[in-house]
């Protein structure tokens, strides 16, 4: 019954040996650029399929090199509380979870930049309760080992815009034409609203609540609190 001893074995080697490439990955992050992401990965074999003339726009660039409009902005817009907590919204997290008892399926996930840049790095956008708790243990590895000021540039490096387009500086260039160093308060709300629902958006580019969405976020960046080390 050897056999069967190590049969069993198997599945949990490899949940050790993929929390084991989590954990040193991020460790690497902390100063290397990632190449790509898991996120990125699967959109791209998605898009193969619908769209394959789509190619991979993907910019590094360092934190002082985007602008403080766009920080702000996707503050106000995605975790108010980013530079505060732990991770974790709770109350967002309750909220959401009441949101997903009430609708009977996975809706609302009350996901911070933190938690959205986990998923990212290495999860996919499949919605259950398993991969939240996926998201949850690779958050709590972050915020344990990487500053908040490098957490919030490897968010603004990697998070999607549009198909094919990641990141703050393919994204500034994308719609503006200009750097990321170098977007007005407008332009940098115009970008925040976007973030998530980045591909509906991109479908439906004079969207009304794209708009709205943006206005309000700009009124709200002037009290964003921007993260420190």
């Amino acid at each position: 019954m050897k056999w069967l001893k190590w049969l069993l074995m198997l599945p949990v080697a490899a949940v050790l040996l993929f929390h084991a490439y989590i954990y040193g990955s991020i460790h690497t992050f902390r100063a290397v650029a990632p190449h790509t992401t898991s996120f990125m990965d699967m959109r791209m074999r998605q898009l193969a399929d619908t769209k394959p003339d789509v190619r991979l726009d993907y910019r590094w660039v360092p934190y002082e090199r985007i602008s403080v409009n766009l920080k702000k902005a996707l503050i106000a817009s995605e975790d108010a509380q980013f530079a505060g907590h732990g991770g974790f919204d709770w109350n967002g997290i309750r909220h959401a979870m009441k949101r997903n008892e009430q609708s009977g399926a996975i809706r609302a996930g009350g996901s911070t930049i933190s938690q959205q840049l986990a998923k990212n790095l290495f999860l996919n956008e499949s919605r259950s309760y398993v991969r939240k708790g996926e998201e949850a243990l690779i958050t709590a590895l972050m915020e344990a080992t990487t500053g908040k000021e490098r957490i919030f540039a490897l968010y603004l490096n990697v998070i999607e815009w549009d198909y094919g387009v990641y990141g703050a500086e393919a994204a500034s260039q994308r719609f503006f034409k200009r750097s990321a160093d170098n977007l007005s308060p407008q332009q940098a709300a115009q970008l925040a609203a976007r973030v998530p629902r980045p591909l509906f958006y991109a479908d439906n580019p004079k969207h009304k609540g794209w708009r709205a969405k943006a206005n309000i976020i700009l009124r709200r960046m002037g009290s964003a609190e921007l993260p420190e080390d």
